[in-house]
C-alpha cells in the first residue's frame, strides 16, 4: 500500500471539527467568554441577532477537552461514512437542522440552563447510521435496537441521574436522526 497521499475524504466533517476547535481555543484565549457570546445557548433576548447565531453555534463550542474530544471523535467517526451515503449537502442540512432544533428546544424549556456541545449531532449520526445498509422500506433491527440502547439510555439518564449532560440534547439528536433516516431513505 502506498500511503504517500493523504485524502481531504470529508470536508463538511474536517470543516465541522476544525471550526469546533476554533471555538475551543477562542473561549481557552477569552477565558470562557467566548461560549458565552457566541457558543452555548441560554436565555437571551430575542431582539439580540446573537441569540439566533447561538441557535447553530452552540455546537461548536464545549466546555472542557473531554467534552470536545468525546463529540469529535463520534463525529470523526460516523460523519465521513454519513456523508458519503447523503453526500456534503444533505449531511450538512441534517447537522443545522439539529443545532437548530436543539438549541430552540433548549432556548424555550430549558430557559435556565445553558447548551453547548455537539453532542445532538452525535446522536444524529448514531440513529442515522442504523439506515445506511436498508432497502426496500423496511425499518432496520439495527435502528430499532439502537434506539432502544441509546436513546433509552438517556431517557434512563434524564430521569435517574443529576449531571451536567443535556439529556434532552441526545434525546431530540436520536429523534432528528430517525426522522432523516427515514427521509433520506426515500
Amino acid at each position: 500500500m502506498n500511503f504517500k497521499k493523504i485524502s481531504f475524504n470529508s470536508p463538511v466533517i474536517l470543516i465541522f471539527t476544525a471550526l469546533c476547535f476554533f471555538a475551543f481555543a477562542a473561549n481557552i484565549i477569552t477565558s470562557g467568554g467566548a461560549n458565552r457570546l457566541f457558543f452555548s445557548v441560554y436565555n437571551s433576548s430575542l431582539t439580540s441577532p446573537l441569540t439566533y447565531f447561538r441557535f447553530i453555534g452552540h455546537v461548536f463550542g464545549h466546555a472542557d477537552w473531554a467534552h470536545l474530544s468525546s463529540n469529535i471523535v463520534m463525529i470523526l467517526l460516523l460523519g465521513p461514512l454519513l456523508e458519503e451515503k447523503y453526500g456534503a449537502a444533505k449531511i450538512s442540512i441534517v447537522m443545522v437542522i439539529t443545532a437548530v432544533v436543539t438549541g430552540i428546544i433548549n432556548f424555550f424549556i430549558f430557559r435556565n440552563t445553558a447548551l453547548l456541545g455537539s453532542s445532538g449531532i452525535v446522536f444524529t449520526f448514531i440513529i442515522l447510521s442504523s439506515f445506511t445498509g436498508t432497502r426496500n422500506g423496511k425499518i432496520p433491527i439495527t435502528f430499532i435496537l439502537i434506539a432502544i440502547i441509546y436513546i433509552g439510555g438517556q431517557i434512563y439518564d434524564g430521569i435517574f441521574l443529576r449531571d451536567n449532560i443535556s439529556n434532552i440534547t441526545h434525546i431530540v439528536g436520536g429523534i432528528v436522526g430517525g426522522v432523516c433516516g427515514f427521509l433520506l431513505k426515500k
